[in-house]
């Protein structure tokens, strides 16, 4: 059976002096799978995007900012997840540059200004599967991570994630 993912797009905006990350706050819809939960902006790549425009424009509608300049940090393989269980491939982008002043809700909930030292101590409430991976978004190795995780509907399988870097 071919591999058909949904293509994402994940985008952790670096507040101007590097020591904040915007988030949302999944806080908006109590149905929401990912209710209370902090997480980076993004979604689903749309016909006829490239990912990079796909991350630009999620950018602008949910957090209301133009991106300068941002570097894809890694792709992600979500095999299984979702109330569906389907799969997704994400990825996954810093956002370095921008202009604009940031909304402070959008259709998912809040958006929420997090330290960074607290989005890498994991000491807000997050998907358990970023803990794996999130680390490496903010690490400053220029190699892009690459990684498959696969999840059986909302529960990340932690025994069968991997992850690489090469170069």
């Amino acid at each position: 059976m071919p591999y058909t993912p949904v293509l994402g797009t994940l985008g952790y905006v670096l507040s101007p002096g590097g020591d904040s990350v915007l988030m949302v706050v999944r806080d908006a819809r109590p149905e929401d799978t990912a209710f209370g939960k902090y997480n980076g902006l993004g979604g689903k790549v749309e016909p006829g995007e490239d990912v990079a425009a796909g991350m630009i424009r999620e950018i602008r509608e949910e957090a209301g900012i133009e991106v300068t300049a941002m570097t894809l940090r890694g792709t992600i393989s979500w095999p299984g997840f979702g109330r569906e269980g389907e799969s997704w491939f994400g990825f996954v982008f810093l956002i370095t540059e921008w202009h604009g002043t940031p909304h402070t809700t959008n259709a998912e909930g809040r958006l929420e200004w997090v330290t960074l030292a607290r989005v890498l101590g994991h000491d807000i409430p997050m998907w358990e599967g970023d803990r794996l991976w999130l680390d490496m978004v903010f690490d400053g190795d220029p190699r892009p991570f690459h990684g498959v995780e696969p999840y059986d509907g909302l529960t990340v399988l932690t025994d069968e994630w991997r992850f690489t870097r090469l170069g």
